[in-house]
């Protein structure tokens, strides 16, 4: 099975695109932003995937249901998962039937595939031992720990996506209501209630560390992002998985059991432990779909066998 760079290095050497495809793409993904709103994060998987199956074979116009079918075939080979399959197939859909619509094509060569089948994964939490560890971990009396902290507090009290918190302007957070308003998948608003001890680490981000933290702007006054690095810009995606594994290390906990978007899935799945609507809990996730939010009841289901197990005296 190939590793991610090994696929990278495959996706380089094809050829490139040619100007008919980059054009249709394009206008598929300018009519899909129009009709739907999606995020600029959905916008560019569309075109990832769409681009990739162009080079690899050759163009779109003459493609057909058995080259699609060898496309995702070659990738299974390489080692790409069901659900990335999955995901691409749903791309293909999306921008075959667009063409379709409009007449570019007389069909759909994805009408008959079927995507693969997936494997249920139960989201990995933590417990609540290992959250208050991993929230103590950063070093407070320091600029940089004191952001850490205000960041995995949010992380954990809201159940934030990462491109979620990373993306969060200043003006996003109301200390005095308690609340969040946090941008969602296809630009949908929700607000979240914070939380007593989120409130007091980000009050103290906001005083005593990331005021000194915008100096090295020319102009701090400007700056937007919520949570920024040593120079002043928004932290990225990368750099909060960093602080996380920095963190989960420092708490001593395997940086193996925990990504990210652990700590979501921890807030969804304590919430539910003790009592928690799902319906509330869809809400406060930002799901648009209530099955989604389901799969956290199995999680609760199964930490309530492992309670059972541990101390009936008939387990």
């Amino acid at each position: 099975m190939s590793t991610p760079a090994e696929r990278r290095r495959l996706a380089h050497a094809l050829p490139p695109l040619a100007d008919a495809d980059d054009a249709a793409i394009e206008r598929f993904i300018d009519a899909i932003w129009a009709e739907h709103g999606l995020s600029p994060a959905t916008l560019e998987a569309y075109r990832r995937d769409l681009q990739g199956l162009a080079r690899q074979r050759g163009s779109l116009a003459g493609i057909d249901r058995k080259a699609l079918f060898d496309y995702l075939a070659m990738r299974t080979r390489a080692g790409y998962s069901p659900r990335s399959n999955a995901r691409l197939l749903s791309s293909l859909r999306a921008y075959f039937g667009f063409c379709l619509r409009r007449g570019e094509r007389a069909d759909d060569p994805t009408a008959l595939l079927q995507p693969p089948k997936q494997p249920r994964l139960l989201p990995k939490a933590l417990s609540e031992a290992e959250i208050e560890a991993l929230l103590a971990a950063p070093d407070v009396q320091a600029a940089v720990g004191l952001r850490d902290r205000a960041m995995l507090e949010l992380m954990y009290a809201c159940g934030l996506r990462v491109s979620e918190l990373v993306g969060l302007p200043a003006t996003a957070l109301n200390l005095r209501q308690g609340v969040l308003r946090v941008m969602g998948k296809g630009s949908k608003e929700r607000l979240v209630p914070l939380g007593e001890e989120s409130r007091h680490w980000l009050q103290r981000w906001l005083v005593e560390a990331r005021p000194a933290m915008l100096k090295a702007l020319r102009d701090p006054s400007k700056a937007v992002a919520l949570f920024v690095d040593g120079k002043g810009q928004p932290l990225s995606r990368q750099a909060f998985w960093v602080l996380v594994k920095r963190s989960a290390a420092a708490a001593g906990i395997d940086p193996k059991r925990i990504s990210p978007h652990g700590l979501r899935h921890s807030f969804a799945t304590h919430l539910l432990n003790h009592g928690a609507d799902l319906r509330a809990l869809q809400m406060l996730l930002g799901h648009a779909s209530l099955s989604t939010t389901q799969i956290y009841t199995l999680v609760a289901r199964e930490h309530l066998k492992s309670l059972h197990a541990r101390h009936h005296p008939r387990a």
